[in-house]
């Protein structure tokens, strides 16, 4: 993978004796793709993609987000109108969240409808299905935060949903609008879910899954 050149000068020797960069440039270029692998089973790295673009626009709205009740709409709008490209960074952070959720439900039926799901693979499914949970629950919890009439009343119901359950759905309720009705602290929790929870958890997951995937291989056909 490095030419001759680069391996040669001490800076990259300096680097190899510690790091083992050389070993781990052949084991990935050396790592053998089964030939019926076709544009379908790029569906996961199009997700990771999305993602990628996710992290990288919501933290720079971070910057100018204001997590409150009384000035979130304004903040979303001064990024919009006033920020320079803010209108486009916005834009972005949307349409990638949509085509994020698309390539993570076509990723799902493929891995599904090609059985590779099946023995040994087991557990990196599971760990998928758990990321497609925490996908959802990220267009959920950002919806809410411009905390316009849309976002208000999607949080009221949403967080309205865990009552159907017995004996503890009044307590989930609670816990997530973090008082008995939709205010403040519901936006104090959604916006901190979205910004550094699920990031977290799904970053774990990804790691583990992507580890499997390595250790494992690619399924084959049917």
């Amino acid at each position: 993978m490095f030419s001759k050149q680069v391996t040669d000068s001490k800076t990259f020797q300096w680097f190899d004796e510690r790091l083992e960069i050389q070993a781990i440039s052949d084991d990935i270029t050396s790592k053998y793709v089964p030939p019926h692998v076709n544009i379908f089973y790029c569906l996961g790295g199009i997700t990771l993609v999305c993602f990628l673009i996710q992290f990288a626009t919501g933290f720079c709205m971070t910057f100018y987000y204001k997590p409150s009740v009384t000035e979130a709409f304004a903040s979303v709008e001064y990024i919009m109108n006033e920020v320079s490209f803010g209108w486009l960074i916005r834009s972005i952070h949307r349409w990638s969240a949509s085509m994020m959720v698309l390539m993570m439900i076509l990723h799902t039926f493929r891995v599904y409808l090609t059985g590779g799901f099946k023995k040994p693979r087991e557990l990196t499914w599971i760990t998928g299905v758990i990321m497609a949970v925490i996908t959802v629950s990220f267009g959920v919890t950002g919806y809410s935060l411009p905390w316009d009439q849309i976002g208000y009343w999607a949080v009221k119901i949403v967080s309205g949903v865990p009552a159907a359950i017995p004996v503890v759905g009044d307590q989930l309720v609670e816990l997530l609008r973090g008082s008995a009705s939709v205010g403040q602290a519901t936006l104090t929790r959604f916006y901190s879910l979205h910004t550094f929870v699920l990031p977290w958890l799904i970053a774990v997951f990804m790691l583990l899954h992507f580890l499997m995937i390595r250790k494992q291989g690619i399924s084959g056909p049917l």
